[in-house]
Protein backbone atom coordinates (compact mmCIF):
# COMPACT_ATOMS: atom_id res chain seq x y z
CA UNK A 1 0.00 0.00 0.00
CA UNK A 2 1.60 3.61 -1.01
CA UNK A 3 1.70 5.90 1.97
CA UNK A 4 -0.49 9.08 1.26
CA UNK A 5 1.73 12.51 0.24
CA UNK A 6 2.12 15.15 3.28
CA UNK A 7 1.50 18.53 3.19
CA UNK A 8 2.80 21.47 5.93
CA UNK A 9 0.45 24.19 5.49
CA UNK A 10 1.29 27.52 7.40
CA UNK A 11 -1.32 29.88 8.28
CA UNK A 12 -3.76 26.74 8.92
CA UNK A 13 -5.89 27.99 12.12
CA UNK A 14 -7.69 30.50 9.53
CA UNK A 15 -8.02 32.03 6.24
CA UNK A 16 -6.22 30.95 3.42
CA UNK A 17 -4.47 28.84 5.01
CA UNK A 18 -7.43 26.80 7.06
CA UNK A 19 -9.34 26.33 3.25
CA UNK A 20 -5.67 25.00 1.38
CA UNK A 21 -6.07 21.93 4.47
CA UNK A 22 -9.67 21.50 3.46
CA UNK A 23 -8.85 21.08 -0.55
CA UNK A 24 -5.56 18.99 0.19
CA UNK A 25 -7.41 16.86 3.03
CA UNK A 26 -8.66 14.06 0.77
CA UNK A 27 -5.29 13.43 -0.72
CA UNK A 28 -2.29 14.31 1.84
CA UNK A 29 -1.32 13.81 4.99
CA UNK A 30 -1.45 17.31 6.74
CA UNK A 31 0.71 18.92 9.23
CA UNK A 32 -1.01 22.15 10.33
CA UNK A 33 0.82 25.11 11.54
CA UNK A 34 -0.23 28.16 13.26
CA UNK A 35 0.05 29.70 16.56
CA UNK A 36 -3.77 29.22 17.76
CA UNK A 37 -3.47 25.47 19.15
CA UNK A 38 -7.11 25.82 20.09
CA UNK A 39 -7.87 26.56 16.38
CA UNK A 40 -5.57 23.99 15.15
CA UNK A 41 -7.05 21.41 17.42
CA UNK A 42 -10.56 21.80 15.94
CA UNK A 43 -9.10 21.83 12.06
CA UNK A 44 -8.04 18.21 13.22
CA UNK A 45 -11.04 17.11 14.07
CA UNK A 46 -12.64 17.80 10.56
CA UNK A 47 -9.85 16.61 8.53
CA UNK A 48 -8.74 12.96 9.54
CA UNK A 49 -5.25 12.57 8.73
CA UNK A 50 -4.36 16.29 9.98
CA UNK A 51 -2.07 16.82 13.06
CA UNK A 52 -1.51 20.41 14.62
CA UNK A 53 2.15 21.74 14.01
CA UNK A 54 1.79 24.63 16.60
CA UNK A 55 4.99 26.97 16.25
CA UNK A 56 6.11 30.65 16.21
CA UNK A 57 7.32 30.77 12.75
CA UNK A 58 9.82 33.42 12.95
CA UNK A 59 11.69 31.53 15.79
CA UNK A 60 11.21 27.78 13.95
CA UNK A 61 14.49 25.79 14.73
CA UNK A 62 15.74 22.33 13.21
CA UNK A 63 14.18 20.67 16.46
CA UNK A 64 11.03 22.04 15.39
CA UNK A 65 11.16 19.74 11.74
CA UNK A 66 13.10 17.11 13.53
CA UNK A 67 11.74 13.52 12.21
CA UNK A 68 10.15 15.23 9.21
CA UNK A 69 12.25 13.52 6.44
CA UNK A 70 10.26 13.63 3.59
CA UNK A 71 7.75 16.46 2.56
CA UNK A 72 5.60 16.52 -0.68
CA UNK A 73 3.90 19.87 -0.02
CA UNK A 74 4.40 23.10 1.75
CA UNK A 75 2.55 25.51 1.76
CA UNK A 76 3.54 28.82 2.79
CA UNK A 77 -0.17 31.08 3.91
CA UNK A 78 0.86 32.91 6.78
CA UNK A 79 1.38 36.45 6.75
CA UNK A 80 0.95 40.21 8.19
CA UNK A 81 -0.08 43.48 6.98
CA UNK A 82 0.00 46.65 8.83
CA UNK A 83 -0.90 49.79 6.72
CA UNK A 84 0.82 53.28 6.81
CA UNK A 85 2.33 55.72 4.66
CA UNK A 86 5.66 55.66 4.85
CA UNK A 87 6.13 59.02 6.69
CA UNK A 88 3.95 57.07 9.50
CA UNK A 89 5.49 53.78 9.18
CA UNK A 90 8.19 53.17 11.96
CA UNK A 91 11.32 50.69 11.74
CA UNK A 92 9.46 48.49 14.21
CA UNK A 93 6.72 47.76 11.88
CA UNK A 94 9.07 47.37 8.33
CA UNK A 95 10.66 44.56 10.60
CA UNK A 96 8.16 42.82 12.03
CA UNK A 97 6.30 42.58 8.42
CA UNK A 98 9.75 41.36 6.90
CA UNK A 99 10.49 39.21 9.25
CA UNK A 100 6.88 36.98 8.93
CA UNK A 101 5.96 37.44 5.34
CA UNK A 102 9.90 36.90 3.98
CA UNK A 103 12.69 35.43 6.67
CA UNK A 104 10.36 33.15 8.68
CA UNK A 105 9.58 31.67 4.88
CA UNK A 106 12.84 31.59 3.96
CA UNK A 107 14.41 29.91 6.93
CA UNK A 108 10.79 27.06 6.96
CA UNK A 109 12.18 26.24 3.39
CA UNK A 110 15.41 26.26 4.32
CA UNK A 111 15.11 23.65 6.98
CA UNK A 112 13.20 21.15 5.35
CA UNK A 113 14.57 21.61 1.78
CA UNK A 114 16.27 17.68 2.36
CA UNK A 115 12.54 16.91 2.86
CA UNK A 116 11.70 17.94 -0.24
CA UNK A 117 14.47 17.02 -2.32
CA UNK A 118 13.53 13.40 -0.94
CA UNK A 119 10.06 13.28 -2.55
CA UNK A 120 11.00 16.04 -5.24
CA UNK A 121 8.50 18.33 -3.39
CA UNK A 122 6.37 21.29 -4.17
CA UNK A 123 6.25 24.56 -2.53
CA UNK A 124 3.48 26.66 -2.64
CA UNK A 125 3.73 30.57 -1.72
CA UNK A 126 0.53 32.14 -1.23
CA UNK A 127 1.86 36.00 -2.13
CA UNK A 128 -0.81 38.76 -2.91
CA UNK A 129 -1.52 41.43 -5.83
CA UNK A 130 0.79 43.59 -3.70
CA UNK A 131 3.51 41.39 -4.51
CA UNK A 132 2.85 42.52 -8.29
CA UNK A 133 1.83 45.97 -7.96
CA UNK A 134 2.66 48.77 -5.35
CA UNK A 135 0.21 51.43 -3.43
CA UNK A 136 -0.08 54.25 -1.38
CA UNK A 137 0.17 53.05 2.18
CA UNK A 138 0.79 49.62 1.37
CA UNK A 139 4.43 50.16 1.31
CA UNK A 140 6.30 47.57 3.70
CA UNK A 141 3.70 45.26 3.17
CA UNK A 142 4.25 44.95 -0.41
CA UNK A 143 8.21 45.40 -0.08
CA UNK A 144 7.77 41.86 1.63
CA UNK A 145 5.79 40.53 -1.05
CA UNK A 146 7.72 41.63 -3.46
CA UNK A 147 10.64 40.28 -1.65
CA UNK A 148 8.89 37.07 -1.15
CA UNK A 149 8.35 36.33 -5.54
CA UNK A 150 12.04 36.84 -6.01
CA UNK A 151 12.84 34.80 -3.02
CA UNK A 152 10.31 32.10 -5.03
CA UNK A 153 12.02 32.89 -8.52
CA UNK A 154 15.47 31.93 -7.10
CA UNK A 155 14.38 29.13 -5.15
CA UNK A 156 12.75 27.55 -8.14
CA UNK A 157 16.54 28.13 -10.34
CA UNK A 158 18.19 26.86 -6.98
CA UNK A 159 16.39 23.60 -6.75
CA UNK A 160 15.21 21.90 -10.22
CA UNK A 161 14.32 19.22 -8.85
CA UNK A 162 11.16 21.09 -6.78
CA UNK A 163 8.05 22.46 -8.27
CA UNK A 164 8.20 26.25 -6.71
CA UNK A 165 4.61 27.73 -7.31
CA UNK A 166 3.23 31.61 -6.12
CA UNK A 167 -0.51 32.69 -5.79
CA UNK A 168 -1.04 36.19 -6.58
CA UNK A 169 -4.53 36.19 -5.05
CA UNK A 170 -6.80 39.84 -4.22
CA UNK A 171 -8.28 40.88 -1.43
CA UNK A 172 -9.95 37.81 0.24
CA UNK A 173 -12.58 37.66 2.60
CA UNK A 174 -10.50 36.86 5.33
CA UNK A 175 -10.44 38.12 8.97
CA UNK A 176 -6.59 39.60 7.53
CA UNK A 177 -9.12 41.35 5.18
CA UNK A 178 -11.64 42.24 7.90
CA UNK A 179 -8.51 44.26 9.56
CA UNK A 180 -6.93 45.86 6.25
CA UNK A 181 -10.35 47.14 5.90
CA UNK A 182 -10.53 48.67 9.12
CA UNK A 183 -7.18 50.13 8.88
CA UNK A 184 -8.53 52.17 5.43
CA UNK A 185 -11.78 52.89 7.47
CA UNK A 186 -13.50 51.63 4.84
CA UNK A 187 -16.73 49.17 4.73
CA UNK A 188 -16.98 45.17 4.32
CA UNK A 189 -18.21 43.94 1.55
CA UNK A 190 -17.20 40.04 1.42
CA UNK A 191 -19.04 39.44 -1.86
CA UNK A 192 -16.54 41.26 -3.54
CA UNK A 193 -13.22 39.44 -2.47
CA UNK A 194 -12.45 36.36 -3.31
CA UNK A 195 -13.87 33.48 -0.87
CA UNK A 196 -10.45 31.43 0.27
CA UNK A 197 -11.81 28.43 -0.78
CA UNK A 198 -10.97 29.64 -4.34
CA UNK A 199 -7.84 30.48 -3.18
CA UNK A 200 -7.54 27.12 -2.13
CA UNK A 201 -8.82 25.45 -5.36
CA UNK A 202 -5.79 27.61 -7.17
CA UNK A 203 -3.25 25.22 -4.79
CA UNK A 204 -4.80 22.48 -5.90
CA UNK A 205 -4.39 23.00 -9.07
CA UNK A 206 -0.79 23.51 -8.66
CA UNK A 207 -0.23 20.72 -6.69
CA UNK A 208 -1.89 18.59 -8.39
CA UNK A 209 -0.89 18.93 -11.88
CA UNK A 210 0.62 16.10 -14.28
CA UNK A 211 4.66 15.72 -13.52
CA UNK A 212 5.47 17.01 -16.55
CA UNK A 213 4.02 20.53 -15.59
CA UNK A 214 5.18 22.55 -13.43
CA UNK A 215 3.42 25.83 -12.88
CA UNK A 216 4.83 28.94 -11.72
CA UNK A 217 2.24 31.48 -11.32
CA UNK A 218 -1.09 31.90 -10.54
CA UNK A 219 -2.77 35.30 -10.37
CA UNK A 220 -6.95 35.77 -9.16
CA UNK A 221 -8.63 38.65 -9.10
CA UNK A 222 -11.98 39.07 -7.42
CA UNK A 223 -14.83 39.20 -10.41
CA UNK A 224 -16.21 42.23 -8.50
CA UNK A 225 -14.87 45.35 -6.35
CA UNK A 226 -11.47 45.87 -5.30
CA UNK A 227 -8.32 44.23 -7.40
CA UNK A 228 -5.76 44.92 -4.39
Amino acid sequence: MFERPTALVTGASGGVGAAVAHALAPTHDLLLGGRDREALDKLCVELPGARPWPVELTAVTEADVAGLDRLDVLVHSAGVVRLGRVEETPAEVWRRTLEVNVVAVAELTRLLLPALRAVGGHVVLVNSGSGQRANPTWASYAASKFALRAFADVLRLEEPGLRVTTVYPGRVDTDMQRGVRAQENGDYQPEKYLRPDSVARAVLAAVTASPDAHVTEITLRPSAGPAG
